[in-house]
């Protein structure tokens, strides 16, 4: 009887995925100007691409300078070969190469950092050989070049029994798709070559290998008998392994009837057993390589977020202490002057500039539904009123907010905001004589510049456009800094010493402190808005003991909601 077996070796992936070129410090950077220390970097190492697959030849320039305005040329061997051209911001297909068109896509997401990546699909033993990338502009010019390796790793070999033949039992194996030429070698059972009877190595019409090789099979050597066909350039091979018991050798007429009608039946059983084997093995291949690369993926785009965020919350730190500078003078200008107080006499005093600011709400510009303390300190919200009070001045908005007795015209001035746990309010700025008598849009267009929560979850802005934020802690007191020549309105998280967000526009009149505590909403904590003693020089003011130092996710609004 015989027994066939076929062992194939594991094929170890060619990753074909170019690295980053660009490290996360590049959001520290900017865009400078060429200077003769500019290079062209494009692969170190020559690239390895199998036929059929594409591959990625990313180039850049280091130090990273815009190159949305330069020429960009991939280029065989020599600059008037194209492989792709990119031309006063377009691509030029018509310039290219024959033998690459419909074949290069361009991947320029990161140009304006001199980064880009070209595309080659379909590959073919013909594009073996040199290849360079250049850029060039008015005042620079610069290449790299690099070597491009292809292999092919042949089909699935087909082994056959031809019979007996000079005392012995021929077999015959087939195979095609091979670059460069490959190697084969028959050994028995003890690991010794045998000789071929016949080899054909010859080219077909891809450029490919395709070969063909036969052996006899002797007495002695029936035991084991194996082939391999080996791809020296990627140091891999596919081998097939034939056991046959001795007693087949010719000679034994009695079994040489069973043996014809037999073996051909087992070799086909066995070719189909490794046709389900090896189709196993590639889609479990398959969907491991694109396991791989999804996972490598998510953990750069986390990495990458990681150190924006890491970096962002350093300059807003920055930012903070920069304002909190303001607050630790202690010296507290009149807001009224020698005027005296009160919300028709516009402040003088404001034009010192490096003052910190006690913000007074006025009771008169609340609306009825919001109850100001009696030292003008905090608002809060009570519910709607069931009408208009008799004897009221009217000069309330209908919007359910309070506004500060200061008005700020000049300098720079920094109040702090205790909000707690409220899960809904809105703090900022606005012009004093914004129209109040009706809904309004919160944004810098209408006069405003607030800071909003929305259902204890997402922080937002409109600037103009809604803008949801991502805050590491929630703050439960907000520091406000205003710079008015500046036109900067900032926002900063005293909970941790991190900047939130900065408006930046032209203010066109006296400004006055925005608070909205918003209609109580059934939560846990109702706390009023209460505006904060500012902090002596030196002491840091005590925060609640509760342990929010979650990453806040960010979850789009649903667009239907009334947040106003």
């Amino acid at each position: 009887m015989v027994d066939l077996s076929v062992s194939p070796d594991s094929l170890k992936p060619v990753s074909l995925t170019s690295s980053l070129v660009f490290l996360m410090h590049l959001l520290l950077l900017q865009p400078g100007e060429p200077s003769s220390e500019v290079k062209v970097l494009g692969p170190e190492y020559p690239i390895l691409a199998l036929v059929g697959e594409e591959v990625e030849f990313p180039c850049h320039l280091w130090p990273q300078l815009d190159a949305q305005q330069m020429e960009i040329r991939w280029f065989r061997s020599q600059t008037f070969n194209v492989v792709h051209l990119y031309q006063e911001q377009q691509e030029l297909p018509g310039r290219q190469m024959p033998a690459f068109r419909n074949r290069t896509k361009l991947v320029k997401d990161d140009i304006a950092y001199g980064s880009v990546v070209l595309q080659l699909h379909s590959i073919i033993p013909s594009d073996k050989g040199t290849y360079g990338c250049r850029f060039h502009s008015d005042n620079f010019s610069g290449e790299a070049l690099w070597e491009l390796e292809v292999a092919g790793l042949g089909s699935d070999p087909h082994l056959s029994l031809e019979g007996f033949k000079e005392g012995g039992i021929q077999l015959r194996l087939r195979s095609s798709g091979w670059y460069p030429k490959p190697k084969v070698q028959w050994r028995d059972h003890q690991g010794q070559c045998l000789p071929p009877e016949f080899e054909a190595i010859v080219w077909d019409a891809q450029d490919l290998f395709s070969l063909e090789t036969s052996v006899v099979v002797r007495a002695g050597a029936l035991s084991n008998v194996s082939v391999s066909i080996q791809n020296l350039l990627l140091s891999q091979k596919k081998e097939l392994v034939v056991q046959i018991a001795d007693v087949f050798v010719p000679g034994a007429s009695a079994w040489k009837s069973a043996f014809v009608a037999t073996l051909p039946l087992l070799l086909v059983l066995a070719a189909l057993a490794l046709g389900v084997l090896r189709k196993q093995r590639r889609s479990r291949e398959k969907l491991r390589k694109q396991a791989e690369k999804r996972q490598e993926k998510l953990t750069a785009e986390l990495e990458k977020l990681q150190t924006e965020l890491d970096w962002r919350r350093a300059e807003g730190q920055a930012e903070w202490r920069a304002a909190q500078k303001y607050a630790e003078k202690r010296e507290v200008c009149p807001p009224w002057g020698r005027h005296g107080r009160g919300p028709d006499r516009p402040g003088r005093a404001l034009t010192l500039g490096l003052c910190a600011v006690d913000v007074t709400l006025d009771p008169a510009s609340a609306h009825p539904s919001l109850e100001v303390s009696e030292d003008g300190k905090s608002v809060s919200s009570r519910g709607a009123p069931p009408g208009p009070a008799p004897g009221h001045p009217q000069r309330f908005s209908e919007q359910t907010c309070a506004l500060s007795l200061e008005r700020f015209s000049a300098g720079r001035h920094y109040w702090e905001v205790h909000v707690g746990r409220r899960s809904r309010w809105f703090l900022g700025a606005c012009l004093a004589a914004v129209p109040r008598a009706g809904p309004a849009r919160l944004s810098p267009a209408a006069g405003y510049w607030v800071l909003g929560l929305w259902n204890g979850c997402e922080y937002f802005v409109l600037a103009p456009h809604r803008v949801a934020l991502t805050l590491r802690v929630p703050p439960r007191r907000l520091g406000v800094f205003l710079d008015y020549e500046a036109g900067e309105l900032s926002f900063f998280n005293v909970s941790d010493g991190s900047h939130i967000f900065t408006f930046h526009d032209t203010f066109s009149g006296a400004l006055c402190a925005y608070f909205r505590p918003r209609a109580h909403d059934g939560g846990e904590h109702p706390d009023p808005l209460t505006i904060c003693p500012l902090p002596v020089r030196g002491t840091r003011v005590p925060e609640e003991n509760d342990s929010d130092t979650w990453l806040q996710p960010y979850e789009p609004a649903d667009p239907a909601l009334d947040w106003w």
